[in-house]
């Protein structure tokens, strides 16, 4: 199987929403980038937070605008009465939730984005990987890329490291 990546853009203050989850302030960092690219050419299946799941919903249901098209798991202790198209809404024990999300995700990366799914994941001992586009921007406030009450120390090393015009992208594996 795969391996499970989390991909996210960050300010440089460490916010990856701004306050009330405004997440349009991406919009002035896209543009090529090579690793995107890649990236999005190597995701097998995604699950998505439910907080980020209504965040984005904007983009009708379309992760990464479209520009990536697969099997999308959103995490929730609620799932919607009425089925949403193109999603398949899972709760309960993160482990099975990566389990279901890695099978259908094959060789490629099972993704994870929204970073209370992203730290279940990480808790659980679950998450190989981390993409982070780092953006010249300072927020002061929002969604933190990770936050652990009482802290929790992780070991990461640093595989990759690339830089656009718009963002410099940092790739970490994750060391248990």
């Amino acid at each position: 199987m795969g391996k499970v990546l989390w991909h996210v853009t960050m300010s440089l203050d460490g916010f990856i929403a701004g306050p009330g989850d405004d997440m349009g302030w991406m919009n002035d960092f896209f543009g090529p980038n090579p690793t995107v690219d890649d990236v999005l050419g190597r995701i097998g299946a995604v699950l998505i937070g439910a907080r980020t799941y209504q965040v984005a919903r904007t983009d009708a249901g379309k992760v990464y605008g479209g520009a990536w098209i697969g099997p999308q798991f959103v995490l929730t202790h609620a799932a919607p009465v009425t089925a949403v198209p193109g999603f398949t809404f899972v709760s309960g024990d993160i482990k099975k939730a990566i389990q279901l999300v890695k099978a259908a995700a094959g060789e490629r990366y099972a993704l994870i984005l929204g970073a209370s799914t992203a730290r279940q994941v990480l808790e659980a001992g679950l998450l190989d990987e981390i993409l982070v586009h780092i953006t010249p921007i300072l927020l002061g406030d929002g969604v933190r890329l990770f936050s652990h009450p009482g802290g929790m120390k992780v070991k990461l090393e640093r595989v990759g490291l690339t830089q656009t015009p718009q963002v410099t992208n940092l790739w970490l594996q994750v060391r248990y």
